[in-house]
């Protein structure tokens, strides 16, 4: 017979007292303050500070621009091949001149280390705290596209920009496999020195199309 361990022990009083003693259901105040809103200009100012305060880079421009904009962007870098998810609006990359990548699930995630960077769309964004919300739909992609790249273009339409995070996470469906992004990965070493790439993209480009 097998001698009962320490942690066996004391895993096996917090059973018992859980048993004797059951928490009744606890509900969970969803009181939350909901439907603020912003105009567009302000919603616009107010992301763009939180974004350039982590950070990022921050490109406003008109819809009809979206192309030349991305493509200054991926030139700027010196991306010369670069991945973008399946359903990505083909009119955004008609004035980048270098290879494209259409990602699939067949593509090892390691491999897309050797691309220059990606472009993805956008599901929302969180003015207030400079946070975009990736959620997996076909001109967005899997998660791994999205962080395995070095340099990330992502594409917002100020309409799908939100004043809150629960203005933002009313937009989202629960179902889906969502992604937050505020800023370029980032964490600190043992002293306390910002370090930028460790658990995702160097660099974080943000083209805002402000009429749409």
């Amino acid at each position: 017979m097998t001698t009962p361990t320490a942690r066996d022990t004391v895993l096996g009083r917090i059973r018992d007292a859980l048993a004797l003693a059951p928490t009744p259901g606890t509900e969970i105040p969803r009181a939350y303050r909901t439907g603020r809103t912003l105009p567009d200009g302000e919603r616009l100012t107010l992301l763009t500070d939180r974004l350039v305060d982590y950070k990022a880079q921050v490109h406003p421009c008109t819809a009809d621009r979206t192309a030349d904009v991305v493509a200054e962007v991926l030139r700027g870098h010196g991306a010369r091949r670069i991945g973008v998810p399946a359903g990505l609006d083909e009119q955004w990359l008609v004035s980048y001149d270098g290879e494209v990548q259409r990602d699939s699930a067949d593509i090892p995630a390691p491999s897309l280390d050797a691309l220059d960077g990606v472009v993805t769309a956008s599901a929302v964004s969180c003015a207030e705290t400079g946070t975009i919300f990736l959620d997996g739909s076909p001109d967005q992609g899997r998660r791994a596209l999205s962080l395995v790249p070095d340099l990330h273009v992502c594409v917002v339409d100020l309409s799908s920009v939100v004043a809150g995070v629960p203005e933002a996470v009313a937009r989202l469906v629960p179902e889906r496999p969502t992604t937050l992004i505020s800023g370029p990965s980032a964490t600190s070493d043992i002293e306390l020195e910002r370090v930028e790439g460790v658990h995702g993209p160097r660099t974080l480009a943000v083209v805002i199309r402000t009429d749409v």
